[in-house]
């Protein structure tokens, strides 16, 4: 082969490497990013803020209440009462301070009490529970009598009297002396007041424990209509006592022994009453003169009749 078709051949070798080359370095790039569509934005309308809705404020009445406690007998100053104002005012609450300044109650007065006419009247616990036909009576107790100690203020109970068999009374019996009876207090503690208020606060039921300590007789006291105060306490002499419970749903027995039904209440009582010689003072028939038989003296408070004699 001649020289000059060696170089032809050469040339066109170095040629196609160079086009190769080239080639190769142009696929070797990477592809440059693509352009993102441009986006449109659209305003949307803006949103106008809520406007705020006003509360009205709510109604707020003064009423008089203790500031600090204060003892008994000791007339109120200014620094121991103030003004609070509520939106429920109770009912016979004071309102301004100069109706209360200079007053004194029998009873402490503890911090926090609102003041009305009923804070400075006189009285015990017992007797603002009562109402005027009422009389507070104590008993002695234990677990058995009171009810496995499960009393509490407010409840009610029917007293009942068992009778052993003496001399005097033939025949052995268990009746119901007296129904119905409220609850006062027992121990030390105490229910509502006839305002419907704790007739003794926490501090004063504390003083009272304190004073009184853990070894006193535990006593429970009854609401007892006057007319039956005597019945209970001859009871109480002449045989053993129990308290039964009634229920909570008997919803009249508030108004079992109101003023307006209590004469019709105690002829029940009487009339359901078993004749034993202790209350009803029936003379045994030893003490009856010969030939006689004995009859049974009613008393009617002050009022006594005279021995009703069978043939």
């Amino acid at each position: 082969m001649s020289s000059r078709l060696t170089m032809i051949l050469a040339g066109v070798f170095l040629l196609a490497a160079l086009l190769a080359g080239y080639w190769g370095l142009m696929l070797s790039h990477p592809a440059g990013p693509v352009a993102a569509p441009p986006v449109v934005e659209t305003s949307a309308p803006p949103v106008a803020a809520p406007a705020p809705v006003a509360v009205p404020e709510p109604t707020r009445f003064p009423i008089v209440i203790m500031a600090r406690q204060v003892p008994a007998n000791t007339p109120l100053s200014a620094e121991d009462v103030l003004i609070e104002r509520l939106q429920v005012v109770p009912a016979g609450a004071f309102s301004q301070l100069d109706q209360v300044l200079g007053r004194s109650s029998a009873r402490p007065l503890p911090q926090g009490l609102w003041l009305d006419e009923q804070s400075f009247q006189s009285g015990g616990p017992l007797a603002r529970m009562i109402r005027r036909h009422e009389r507070a009576v104590a008993l002695a107790v234990d677990d058995v009598i009171g009810a496995a100690g499960q009393l509490r203020p407010g409840d009610y109970v029917d007293v009942l009297l068992f009778l052993r068999e003496e001399n005097n009374n033939p025949q052995a019996s268990a009746q119901v002396v007296l129904p119905a009876l409220r609850v006062l207090s027992v121990g030390d503690q105490t229910g509502l007041a006839n305002d419907g208020r704790p007739a003794q606060s926490a501090d004063e039921q504390q003083a009272r424990r304190d004073a009184l300590g853990t070894g006193g007789t535990r006593t429970v006291a009854l609401a007892v209509p006057e007319a039956l105060a005597s019945r209970l306490m001859l009871a109480a002499q002449a045989g053993t006592l129990r308290l039964a419970v009634r229920s909570a749903d008997e919803q009249l027995l508030a108004g079992y022994w109101a003023e307006r039904q209590a004469e019709s209440q105690l002829q029940s009582a009487n009339r359901e009453l078993f004749r034993f010689s202790q209350l009803s003072q029936v003379p045994s028939a030893k003490a009856a003169p010969s030939g006689a038989v004995a009859g049974m003296q009613i008393i009617r408070g002050a009022h006594n009749q005279a021995p009703a004699d069978t043939p």
